[in-house]
């Protein structure tokens, strides 16, 4: 073997044993400990399918700079979401740590929808200069040239690299999303468990028998947190201190008591006032809950600013501090709400139709349970404080679950004992709001699962039954006040003679009641946010937050894909404004059109209407597309879509698709017009307007007529005034047998030629009609330059021939009954053959 043999055979092992190397340590990252390699062999092996060997020709794949900070933000996501599903995964969490881990991934959440808005537009662009080059030729075609191949291969490279970006976006999303409806469902689990789980119920003699051997040992732990608690004031307690302390006690109490002087002598609820307008009994309310609340509030947060200020209690006894200054204020706000809407004292004042006892009822049996709720709060925290046993804690509230539901129960008793005491007293018309059947029956329910709770050893169940009742009494309470607010000062400002109303319409030139539609609407619109609100805060303690709502209206929100279409609520809304914003133009424009432009022209109103109701189209048209294009559907996607329902439409909607297309023959031909006089089938009357759909006609007696379009195109419809407005008179006249005819032509012939709107050309000429038994009957046939002065001329032509006969001592036989019809040309629709004969005349006397 020579050297340079010697020499490769060395190069190679040395590289055979790097690669082996390699590939060892590769294993190890991926594999488990053991599913590690045992030869260099399966080393290389394992590595070829990860990292294939490019092609010595083929063109290095550069990767922009956007692109790299892109995937360098979706790849530090990624550690970070695996980091979080790994500690799910580890033990199990409480709610607080459940609670900070899913607020830890919303925002990972926003920040992965972001990456992914940002690569779209740039891969859409791509794509479409892409699609510019075309298909690559097919087999046998001519190769496209060097320049064509490469640029195609950067377009190429551009589109995947963008593409295979959105996918691992796409991909970190649904892994945040599936770990936070994770966390969700671990929440709401661990709530159900907690809520449900048994133990010793109030008369179990278990429970009361670990209570007594646990007493010793809080009263222990009362004395040291007690000890601890002096120890620290002595530390901390100086002059200063005592002095800040006591005028912050000083101010709070002053507050808490003087509130219910402060009330009284800023709001003004006058009892001699027996009928207070709506809107000054809610201003008054407002007050009330604002002055009667307010104070207290202040008062409690001065004093919690001076308590941790100065730090004089421990930090276990602060959280009991908390609960008493926070209750104060809880049972402050409680009574001024409930004095804000009943009003026990001012009974015109009251919100709500309800007697003086009834309210006043209310309102001490809700303070009462506010502070009996608000006594077991502060005792359960200091149970918490000083670690007190789970029997005591147990007891505590299970003791005053007990007292709410009875004293809940008794106010349930006392309604019932007043309705049945007023019912037996005979027929009463009740003036109040009905509190009885469901919502008592609802009380009474409530009642049932507490005792039941509490005596059967679901003591949370009970005690957060109390909790929810409690806060879903005080939200229906505040949801009332609210919509009223809503109701009154949106739709009442928009509503009558209202200032707000009479400024808006000088100003902008809306009709009152657009304004009052607008108002109702706001109100309806502001109703709906506060019942979701409230709803909300309802299901709040259940373990659904508004994470979970917001996720699932901003997928609603936000849309979902089918296909390549994008269907979402916010691409419907713009789409939707986008075509209302095209519509309103569009009638701008026609309005311009018809006030302005077309008035100036010498146009007639035929064609006029033409014009207007082409432009009317052709805007709406435009706004259609426009908001289909911002949907993301195409013209080639609404050709398809328009193949798909050809089925639907030559079945369901030929009648309606037959009537516009009518409607554009209409407007195209112009066999009709705006101001025809025409008659279709037995109505008569004039064109007044020509829509998409149907035609609408007016009759002599001032009702519209609806035709379809497709019946004017289709049916037999007689236009008098289609080439001119000449109209024909025909005035028939029967006299006694023995009268001499040419007497009798030459009154009518004079009467006609002594009328001013007859016309000269053709002639009036007057028709020897028939001989019967007693009479012979005349017809005097004439025109008119206007056929809607027919009707006028005729009935001034007997007037005229009667006097002539009267004069000549002619008399008439048999008067003439005017035929049953309301036009006033009625006489003009006659036999076939006396329009042939007018038509006869028309060609002696007129030009073609």
């Amino acid at each position: 073997m020579t050297g340079i043999g010697l020499k490769r055979l060395f190069a190679a092992a040395i590289v055979a044993c790097g690669l082996a190397s390699g590939g060892f340590a590769f294993a190890q990252q991926a594999q488990a400990p053991a599913q590690q390699p045992t030869s260099a062999s399966q080393a290389p092996s394992s590595e070829a399918p990860a990292k294939p060997a490019a092609p010595p020709d083929a063109p290095a794949v550069n990767v922009s700079t956007e692109t790299k900070a892109a995937r360098a933000k979706l790849d530090g996501f990624k550690a970070d979401l695996d980091q979080k599903e790994m500690a799910l995964q580890g033990r199990v969490l409480s709610d607080p740590e459940l609670q900070n881990l899913r607020q830890q991934i919303e925002p990972i959440i926003a920040d992965i929808r972001a990456v992914i808005e940002e690569q779209a537009p740039r891969l859409e662009a791509s794509r479409q200069r892409l699609s510019q080059l075309g298909p690559k030729p097919a087999t046998g075609q001519p190769e496209e040239s060097a320049d064509v191949a490469r640029d195609r291969a950067d377009r190429e490279a551009a589109v995947a690299e963008l593409d295979e970006t959105q996918r691992l976006g796409r991909a970190l999303l649904v892994q945040a999303e599936q770990l936070s409806a994770q966390i969700g469902d671990l929440r709401r689990a661990g709530f159900t468990r907690a809520l449900f789980e048994q133990g010793d119920g109030l008369l179990s003699p278990n429970l009361w028998m670990s209570v007594i051997h646990a007493i010793p040992r809080e009263l222990r732990a009362q004395r040291i947190v007690l000890s601890d608690n002096f120890e620290q004031m002595q530390r901390t307690t100086t002059l200063g201190v005592l002095l800040l302390l006591g005028l912050a006690v000083g101010v709070a109490v002053a507050l808490y008591a003087g509130r219910r002087s402060i009330a009284p002598r800023l709001v003004r609820r006058d009892p001699a006032i027996t009928d207070p307008s709506r809107r000054s009994r809610l201003m008054a309310a407002v007050a009330v809950l604002v002055l009667g609340a307010g104070p207290a509030v202040a008062g409690s947060w001065l004093v919690w600013i001076a308590f941790d200020s100065v730090d004089i209690v421990t930090p276990r006894l602060e959280a009991v501090a908390r609960s008493i200054l926070g209750g104060l204020a809880f049972i402050a706000c409680v009574r001024a709400l409930i004095d804000a809407i009943l009003a026990p004292d001012h009974p015109s004042w009251r919100l709500i139709p309800l007697r003086d006892a009834s309210a006043t009822r209310i309102m001490n049996f809700s303070v009462i349970l506010a502070t009996v709720l608000i006594i077991g709060k502060v005792i359960e925290s200091f149970n918490k404080a000083i670690a007190a046993a789970l029997p005591i804690t147990v007891i505590t509230r299970a003791v005053f679950a007990l007292a709410i539901a009875l004293v809940f129960a008794d106010l349930l008793r006392r309604f019932a004992a007043r309705e049945n005491e007023e019912n037996c007293l005979g027929p009463y018309v009740a003036q109040e709001v009905d509190i009885g059947g469901p919502v008592r029956g609802l009380g009474w329910f409530v009642v049932a699962v507490v005792i039941c709770g509490v005596l059967g050893g679901y003591t949370a169940l009970a005690s957060f039954v109390i909790d929810q009742a409690v806060s879903i009494s005080l939200i229906i309470a505040m949801l009332i006040l609210c919509i009223t607010l809503a109701d009154e000062f949106i739709a009442g400002s928009l509503r009558a003679q209202s200032r707000l109303a009479t400024t808006l319409q000088a100003n902008t030139g809306i009709r009152r009641r657009s304004l009052e539609q607008i108002g109702v609407l706001a109100s309806g619109v502001a109703r709906l946010a506060l019942i979701v609100i409230a709803i909300l805060l309802v299901l709040l303690p259940w373990g659904i937050e508004s994470t979970d709502v917001a996720s699932s209206l901003r997928a609603l929100f936000f849309g979902f894909s089918v296909g390549d279409v994008t269907i979402s609520l916010s691409s419907v809304l713009i789409a939707a404004l986008l075509f209302a914003a095209g519509f309103t133009v569009t009638r701008i424009i026609q309005r311009w059109l018809d006030n302005t432009f077309l008035p100036a022209t010498d146009l007639d109103a035929g064609l006029r209407n033409s014009i207007r109701t082409a432009a009317g189209y052709v805007g709406v048209i435009t706004a259609g597309v426009i908001a289909f294009t911002y949907l993301g559907l195409s013209l080639e996607r609404l050709t398809i879509v328009a193949g798909a329902l050809s089925v639907g439409i030559g079945f369901g909607l030929q009648s309606i698709v037959n009537n516009f297309i009518s409607g554009l023959i209409l407007l195209w031909e112009r066999p009709i017009r705006v101001g025809d006089l025409v008659v279709v089938g037995d109505g008569e009357g004039y064109v007044r307007r020509i829509n998409v759909r149907s035609t609408e006609i007016q009759t002599f007696d001032r009702s519209t007529l609806i035709v379809p379009n497709s019946n004017l195109i289709s049916g037999i419809v007689r236009n008098r005034v289609r080439n001119d407005r000449v109209g024909r008179v025909i005035v028939s006249i029967p006299v006694p047998r023995a009268t001499d005819p040419d007497l009798m032509a030459d009154i009518m012939r004079s009467a006609a030629l002594a009328h001013r709107e007859v016309m000269s050309e053709p002639n009036p000429r007057v028709l020897f009609k028939k001989v019967t038994e007693n009479t012979i009957d005349f017809d005097l046939v004439c025109f008119v330059d206007d056929i809607d002065a027919a009707g006028r001329v005729s009935s001034d032509l007997y007037f005229e021939i009667f006097r002539g006969l009267r004069k000549a001592g002619i008399g008439v036989p048999v008067p003439a009954a005017p035929e049953p019809e309301d036009e006033p040309n009625a006489d003009l629709s006659k036999k076939e053959g006396d329009e042939d004969e007018t038509l006869t005349l028309l060609k002696d006397k007129s030009p073609a």
